[in-house]
């Protein structure tokens, strides 16, 4: 925590990335960006790309995290998008990774019928993704995530924080790359 008494407590992140988090980059990395993001969310559509290409600029100085918020009083489908995320990350974080960019890349075909299909399409043990997804098993991670990302301030999806600072800027390209690059030349 930040010792200057103006910051808000609440544009710290709260929960700190550990072990169980889905991570893509090294762990070691001197740039940790952390995603609350929910699939329906057209806002995180929209970052999903950008995100992506941050990834490729910043390569091994940059960790990306995705946690997941799932707005389900305005999506539909948001909740069991993030169900079969984790459920497909019950196999593997690399079968994680490919469900969550399957989810963003389909926003608008998440129901459960869909879901399991791309299950399918991913090669996952389809007996056991359909008993994790029918048996909710993951719902109590996702309800973690979703209470955490609450008391680290969040309120609407996309919401990132940079090495556990939040990032309120425009999540266009430019700016979070400006942001990232800044705290990457701080921290060496």
């Amino acid at each position: 925590m930040s010792g200057d008494p103006t910051r808000s407590a609440v544009s710290q992140l709260v929960v700190p990335v550990t072990e169980d988090d889905h991570r893509q980059g090294p762990d070691d990395a001197p740039v940790t960006l952390v995603e609350y993001g929910d699939y329906q969310c057209s806002y995180c559509g929209k970052a999903y790309p950008l995100i992506k290409d941050v990834q490729e600029q910043f390569g091994d100085d940059l960790r990306f995290v995705f946690r997941n918020f799932p707005l389900t009083s305005i999506h539909e489908y948001a909740q069991h998008a993030a169900e079969a995320a984790e459920a497909a990350g019950g196999q593997g974080e690399e079968e994680f990774w490919s469900m969550h960019d399957l989810l963003y890349e389909n926003q608008d075909a998440l129901d459960d019928e869909s879901l399991i299909t791309y299950a399918e399409q991913l090669g996952l043990d389809s007996e056991r993704f359909r008993s994790d997804f029918a048996s909710h098993a993951f719902e109590d991670r996702i309800h973690e995530q979703f209470v955490g990302g609450a008391r680290s301030g969040v309120n609407g999806t996309p919401t990132f924080y940079i090495n556990g600072e939040r990032y309120d800027g425009s999540w266009s390209p430019s700016p979070l790359s400006t942001a990232i690059q800044r705290v990457l030349l701080s921290s060496r």
